[in-house]
């Protein structure tokens, strides 16, 4: 048997391996360009964003906290883009005193940039408010109290602050989006390209069909 016919069936071995992983590679490179706009929710402390582990509607800020609102096109939480700007307690609410069976709430309203704004709107300029709300107040009464009007969708989902968008709710953006220098993906957030783990299995079947042409030549010897 010649050489050529011995490893003609291994060689053939390697693109029907190699198929497959290649198609999930595509698959993933194209779910990457998948994301959705959005209001996002934060609490501020000290100088540092951290995105919600509550909604608006659930969570119940303290007298002196900062809490932030940011609508933006993202993936999901770890490349949510941050409020900007460098708002604290003391400088928003410095003309707001405490009062007795009330709390003082810190906000920070950021309607994102042109990118992410959704067709023919422009977003407003970001601003700040002290909300003077009743002790038991969630961060949504904070909100409503100082940027109505507000909307929200059946699943009561944040939809607009202050009547932005006019239109949309957390839809689904399809177009790949790169953010501004001022709204990149926080520090330790994961690389949304193929993983390592991908690449890690295409080199293994690399050299699964280079074993399988050494195996045959092998046999031939």
């Amino acid at each position: 048997m010649s050489r050529r016919r011995a490893t003609a069936p291994a060689l053939l071995l390697v693109p029907l391996l190699l198929a497959p992983l290649l198609l999930v590679l595509t698959a993933a490179g194209q779910a990457q360009a998948v994301g959705y706009r959005y209001w996002s929710f934060w609490d501020r402390t000290g100088s540092t964003w951290t995105y919600a582990t509550q909604g608006p509607s659930t969570a119940r800020p303290s007298d002196g906290d900062v809490e932030g609102f940011r609508f933006a096109v993202s993936e999901d939480s770890q490349d949510a883009s941050k409020p900007r700007g460098n708002a604290d307690f003391a400088s928003v609410c410095a003309g707001t005193g405490a009062r007795t069976g009330t709390k003082r709430v810190a906000l920070v309203l950021d309607f994102g940039t042109a990118a992410d704004a959704t067709s023919g709107e422009t977003p407003p300029a970001p601003r700040t408010a002290c909300a003077r709300v009743p002790s038991d107040a969630t961060a949504a009464d904070a909100l409503a109290s100082v940027a109505k009007p507000l909307r929200y969708d059946t699943n009561a989902l944040l939809c607009a602050i202050a009547g932005y968008p006019r239109t949309g709710c957390g839809e689904q953006v399809s177009a790949p989006h790169e953010p501004t220098a001022s709204a990149r993906p926080r520090s330790g957030a994961p690389h949304h390209g193929p993983s390592a783990g991908l690449f890690a299995g295409l080199a293994a079947v690399v050299l699964l069909g280079a074993a399988a042409i050494w195996q045959a030549r092998r046999r031939r010897g």
